[in-house]
């Protein structure tokens, strides 16, 4: 969840630091935070709040070292203070420390450094790691600094419960900085004779677009003129330089307020990149290179599990819903987080699929592993190229959307409905569907980005909803079928940049208890498009006027409601079954930025959420 960025080069490292800083808020902002190596000391200055907090902040110190970390926080250990901010610096002054992730067995380490009379400043497990590095260190029979260095982090580690992204710098090693990986990404930019050591390819791309994914249980040396990356047993590893396929442009916010809007609005560009050369010649079918699955193999699967988080497990049951609907095939969908811990029983030759749009997802990536250590073949449908999930996966899809730096996913999420859609029909044409339904639905999933434009173009009216409607406390979303997860991801939204307490059901089940809220000061946002059980709808709605519930319906172009049945109507373009749940998410997505903007709300950066979930 927190960010971490590294510079080793010839320029002063406290710009470049704080630049990419401010690239990574989005992944932590309780505090920020820079420590540069200079004069034969450790200089820090560390700040609770946004990064711009720390630019005021460094600007009393006088950086000039060209070695340095910096970290923007997201609490796990301890408050949000100060003392608490990254980087950590050991009590004897000697090593500095940024971390991702949870040192678990902190408390008995911490005792018996008390013990050996280190002292602790913060709460934090990490300033545990440091000091743990900094005994190490002076234990360590003086050598080369280098391989001094290296071995002290290397024991540290070896003692070390939990998981951890981490970049250190020491008084003995100037020039230097050593970095490990377990369960929290961290990525190495290869500049020209210099080095940026991130959690988040965004931190580094404006300088370089070389980059070496680095692997649980790696350890790399950094200096200007060099690396070597080497496990914790001390294996040399052969690094892989892979090249960022998109630039710094595409993570600028450009005429938008912010990110959030600005990628709401790039979402038919980026359903476009994802089904881009990923139609059959014959346009009946979807292809997918990644899956390593050809037709025979997949007839031999008898189901389907699906795994993810949040957002992404909004786009499982959206596929589930495809896929049961058009390849008459089952889908198990499970909450990643729960999967690898309820060891649920697992029979005959299903096949996994993992949702994450990072690929860094902790969760996630524990729900993946546990599948294959149990013999399971696993897929990933994921954004991030070189992303753990990514590497550790059978095979699988990239979205290809570009960078999203809104924390509330929307580019993102369409982009795994489509995908989703696009994998039921691939499924579907290798069992019962025609050549001639496949050609319909393919032309359906191509006329998906028109469709979302012109869901777009609603956005004024959305907007003036909105700011009749931002003053309440409490929401309803309730959809059936392929909109009843929409539902959900709608509530979901409006949650986590409003604030506002929403809840998602079925539109059934609202007699079945969620009725009882149904109030003037609880609005109700229903999906009801045309289609079989649109009466079954329009009586739900009507359950809910009776009892003086204000209502925002969105149906499809051609519905006919009862008049004065809608407080608030909008209208999305009617459109096929597979691509209905990417245009009706349109409508919620403006519905909650809009009201999360009229409350004054940082919608790019809600409070207590990060991007990237990377910690248990």
């Amino acid at each position: 969840m927190c960010g971490i960025v590294g510079y080793v080069g010839r320029q002063k490292a406290s710009a470049i630091l704080i630049e990419g800083l401010k690239r990574l808020e989005y992944r932590g902002y309780d505090s920020a935070g820079v420590a540069v190596l200079q004069d034969n000391r450790i200089e820090v200055a560390k700040k609770t709040g946004r990064v711009e907090a720390l630019v005021k902040e460094a600007a009393k110190h006088r950086f000039t070292g060209t070695t340095g970390i910096s970290h923007t926080r997201w609490a796990t250990h301890g408050g949000v203070t100060d003392a608490n901010a990254h980087p950590h610096v050991s009590s004897d002054g000697q090593i500095a420390l940024v971390h991702n992730g949870v040192i678990e067995n902190y408390v008995a380490l911490k005792k018996n450094l008390l013990s050996k009379g280190y002292t602790f400043a913060s709460e934090t497990d990490t300033e545990v790691l440091c000091n743990l590095i900094a005994y190490h260190f002076a234990k360590e029979p003086v050598s080369d600094g280098q391989s001094r260095f290296m071995e002290s982090v290397r024991k540290a580690l070896r003692l070390v419960e939990g998981t951890y992204g981490i970049a250190v710098i020491c008084v003995a090693s100037p020039g230097e900085i050593v970095a490990a990986r377990k369960g929290s990404p961290l990525i190495l930019g290869v500049g020209d004779q210099e080095f940026i050591l991130a959690s988040d390819v965004s931190a580094l791309v404006s300088r370089t677009q070389n980059v070496v994914y680095l692997k649980d249980g790696e350890c790399v040396h950094v200096s200007a003129k060099e690396f070597s990356i080497s496990t914790l047993d001390e294996e040399d590893v052969s690094p892989v330089v892979d090249r960022v396929t998109w630039n710094i442009d595409q993570a600028e916010l450009g005429d938008h307020p912010h990110f959030m809007e600005k990628e709401i609005f790039e979402q038919p560009a980026a359903l476009e990149n994802s089904m881009r050369g990923r139609f059959a010649e014959d346009g009946s079918t979807a292809k997918f290179g990644g899956l390593n699955l050809g037709p025979v193999e997949f007839r031999q699967i008898d189901r389907f599990v699906f795994l993810g988080c949040g957002t992404a497990w909004h786009s499982c049951l959206v596929a589930e819903h495809l896929i049961e609907r058009f390849a008459r095939m089952p889908v198990e969908v499970d909450y990643a987080s729960e999967f690898r811990y309820r060891n649920p029983p697992i029979s005959g030759n299903p096949l996994f699929f993992v949702f994450s749009q990072s690929g860094e997802t902790i969760d996630t990536l524990g729900a993946l592993r546990e599948a294959k250590r149990k013999g399971y073949q696993v897929l990933a449908i994921n954004n991030t190229v070189g992303s753990t999930i990514a590497r550790e996966a059978d095979g699988g899809i990239y979205q290809h959307v570009g960078p999203e730096i809104g924390v509330a996913s929307t580019k993102a999420f369409t982009s795994q409905l489509l995908i989703g859609a696009m994998l039921a029909l691939h499924i579907a044409r290798m069992r019962d569907m025609s050549f001639a339904d496949g050609v319909e639905y393919v032309n359906a999933l191509k006329g998906a980005p028109d469709l979302v434009r012109r869901a777009l173009a609603q956005a004024p009216k959305i907007k003036e909803i909105a700011l009749r409607y931002a003053h309440h406390t409490d929401f309803l979303f309730l959809g059936r079928l392929s909109l009843f997860p929409i539902a959900l991801e709608g509530a979901l939204k409006l949650k986590e940049i409003s604030y506002i307490h929403a809840e998602g059901y079925p539109a059934a089940e609202m007699k079945h208890g969620p009725i009882a809220l149904i109030s003037e000061k609880c609005p109700t946002v229903f999906f009801a498009p045309t289609g079989e059980i649109f009466n079954k709808l329009v009586s739900s709605i009507q359950e809910i006027k009776a009892r003086n519930g204000k209502t925002i319906v969105i149906t499809t172009e051609g519905a006919e409601l009862p008049p004065g049945l809608a407080d608030e109507l909008i209208t999305i373009p009617a459109c096929h079954e597979a691509v209905l749940p990417i245009v009706a998410t349109i409508p919620v997505q403006l519905l909650s930025y809009y009201i999360a903007c009229a409350r004054g709300c940082d919608v790019d950066k809600p409070r207590n959420l990060a991007k990237s979930v990377t910690v248990e």
